[in-house]
């Protein structure tokens, strides 16, 4: 299965899950600071909807700050849109093929980490294939691509407790893959899921 397929696969079973959310919990926190669930759905769905050609027209228009551009194509995306209606077009992006510039990887891992930061946030992680997991675990462990992975995790041991999977050296942190994976992106939260003394070591970690 390469990756895309990977994606497709992620994608369509979070739109199950998404469309079978009560609609209260569409205005509750996500793990993402300041997101609500609806902006994380938001947000997910502007990026399905990305070209690189439209990323950087979008950022420049933004003067060139990317926190300006997500949060306008977050409002872009919800104004005036039922809660059912954003899980349509979550749907109907399943197949799509475009995305930011970056590697594709990276949008695996954008499927998997913006999924949990809602249902992380509201009862608990969803089931993965663990090779989903361990595919984005395997890219972030050696990048610092936006979110800092490979620094917050250096000088610590990583184990899976449910896959055949281990990286780095030192204080051990183990767990579920999922809860590994969104340690290494900086959900705090995670870390509560997971084991061992370098939970410590990444607690006091950006």
């Amino acid at each position: 299965m390469d990756t895309w397929q990977m994606i497709r696969a992620e994608r369509a079973s979070l739109a199950n899950a998404l469309a079978a959310l009560p609609d209260a919990d569409w205005d509750r926190p996500s793990l993402c600071a300041d997101w609500t669930v609806r902006d994380v759905v938001g947000h997910m769905i502007a990026t399905a909807n990305m070209t690189p050609v439209k990323f950087f027209s979008d950022l420049a228009a933004s003067g060139f700050r990317f926190e300006k551009m997500t949060a306008k194509n977050i409002r872009r995306v919800t104004a005036g849109k039922t809660d059912r209606q954003l899980v349509d077009l979550f749907r109907s992006r399943v197949d799509a093929r475009t995305a930011p510039p970056g590697p594709t990887i990276s949008w695996l891992g954008e499927m998997l980490v913006h999924g949990e930061d809602i249902f992380r946030a509201l009862d608990g992680y969803r089931d993965h294939p663990v090779e989903h997991v361990l595919a984005v675990a395997d890219f972030y462990k050696t990048s610092n691509l936006l979110i800092g992975a490979k620094r917050r995790i250096a000088g610590v041991a990583l184990r899976a407790t449910d896959a055949d999977w281990r990286h780095g050296a030192g204080p051990l942190v183990s767990g579920p893959a999922i809860a590994l994976l969104l340690a290494m992106t900086g959900r705090k939260v995670a870390l509560d899921d997971l084991t061992g003394d370098g939970v410590a070591v990444l607690r006091e970690r950006p």
